[in-house]
């Protein structure tokens, strides 16, 4: 099966978590033609202004309902929740992990201070039999709706991509374009603590010789 092919039978994401970026990836996938289920930590009942604004291609649910609808998953909960993900409804699936360290919510983790880890190895620790890749993370939120362009387009904008598993880099490469991004990936998970907060390619607009550059640069401990 080839790339396209493989999105278009992703007919359903289910998106773990409702905030800013969850909103924004629901509104562009639902615009490419797909289904959404999306859930948070505070019940499908308290998301009625957020499915009445996506319109009748999405319903609320719980996580454990929203990872066992999908076909595909996007992982968008703050990271000291991470463990809280439903594990085997994703068994199998390719999960898109929008997360980033924030110790000031999450509280320390220590093997991400020292570099010994990455926010989206912990998760595929947690998910083993998922198939992580790392996406959406250096991007603020109404950007994912904003700032694509058609492929092609000079100066179009970059983001990255980072996975143990190829079929995982070729879905969200290919998500990305018909969003409107151009991709770089710096697989495998262990190097995507090069697009984590504070380095240099962490939120900020970048097209991808620009993006590569910054990746280069990063420093491993902040």
């Amino acid at each position: 099966m080839g790339t396209p092919e493989l999105l278009l039978a992703m007919t359903t994401f289910g998106i773990i978590g409702a905030g800013h970026i969850g909103s924004q990836v629901a509104r562009a996938v639902i615009a490419l033609g797909h289904d959404v289920v999306i859930a948070n930590s505070r019940g499908p009942e308290t998301l009625t202004a957020l499915i009445d604004d996506l319109g009748p291609s999405a319903r609320a649910a719980t996580a454990q309902e929203a990872a066992a609808a999908g076909d595909v998953a996007v992982v968008t909960v703050p990271f000291g929740k991470y463990k809280d993900v439903p594990v085997e409804p994703l068994a199998g699936k390719i999960v898109l992990d929008t997360n980033n360290y924030y110790w000031e919510r999450d509280g320390r983790f220590g093997e991400l201070d020292r570099g010994e880890a990455t926010t989206s190895g912990l998760l595929q620790q947690h998910l083993p039999d998922a198939k992580v890749v790392k996406a959406f993370n250096h991007i603020t939120a109404v950007d994912i709706t904003t700032t694509g362009s058609p492929a092609g387009t000079h100066g179009r904008r970059a983001l990255v991509v980072a996975s143990d598993h190829p079929d995982a880099v070729d879905f969200a490469t290919d998500l990305y374009d018909r969003i409107g991004f151009d991709t770089v990936a710096v697989s495998p998970l262990s190097e995507s603590w090069r697009v984590e907060r504070d380095r240099p390619a962490y939120v900020s607009r970048q097209d991808k010789a620009e993006l590569e550059a910054n990746l280069a640069k990063a420093p491993r401990t902040i």
